[in-house]
């Protein structure tokens, strides 16, 4: 028989939350409408404040350095609502709250999905900027969007019904994919 330790369980799960951020699907879906931007991406520093020892003028700070980093001029956008921000603004906006933690792991959940295409290479560069500024940080991008994974990725991992087909470095993998699977989701997909 398993047992488990409540306790431990609970600590470890209060670790994972400290350590790891999500970029969701739809970022206006994420983003309270009621909050400014400065608000949103402060949310995740507020809840662990007293854990952090961090004050509010240095949650200020961190917004203003977390909105300049993926392109938002915080002068501009801090002040602003969802409503008034366009797709690729606002999960700008949804990675900065992500970020604004220091993560040790950033999950990206179809983060390309809903943004048009004029918005997607704004994106993908804000994500390449923050792989590069961030290099003890695991980014894991879960996507359909191969174009997308080649571009970021340096690994994959295909699932199929939840269960792993195929893995291995991304140029590996798409260039000669061994599943059948993989094989059919490259020949779904446009791959530049």
């Amino acid at each position: 028989s398993i047992t488990y330790d409540c306790e431990s369980i609970k600590n470890s799960v209060s670790k994972l939350r400290k350590e790891s951020s999500l970029v969701f699907q739809h970022p206006f879906a994420s983003l309270d409408p009621k909050w400014t931007v400065q608000e949103s991406v402060a949310e995740p520093l507020e809840i662990w404040k007293k854990q952090l020892h961090i004050d509010s003028t240095s949650i200020h700070s961190k917004v203003k350095l977390a909105l300049k980093t993926v392109g938002l001029d915080p002068l501009i956008f801090a002040k602003k609502y969802p409503h008034e921000l366009s797709g690729g603004q606002a999960q700008c906006v949804a990675i900065a709250r992500a970020l604004i933690s220091n993560p040790r792991i950033l999950v990206a959940d179809e983060p390309m999905s809903a943004i048009d295409v004029a918005e997607r290479m704004r994106i993908l560069d804000v994500f390449t900027k923050v792989r590069c500024e961030n290099k003890n940080m695991t980014c894991i991008f879960v996507s359909h969007d191969l174009g997308m994974i080649q571009y970021l990725a340096t690994r994959v991992i295909v699932l199929n019904e939840g269960k792993v087909v195929e893995s291995g470095r991304v140029n590996e993998v798409l260039n000669n994919p061994k599943h059948a699977y993989t094989k059919s989701l490259i020949k779904a997909a446009t791959l530049y």
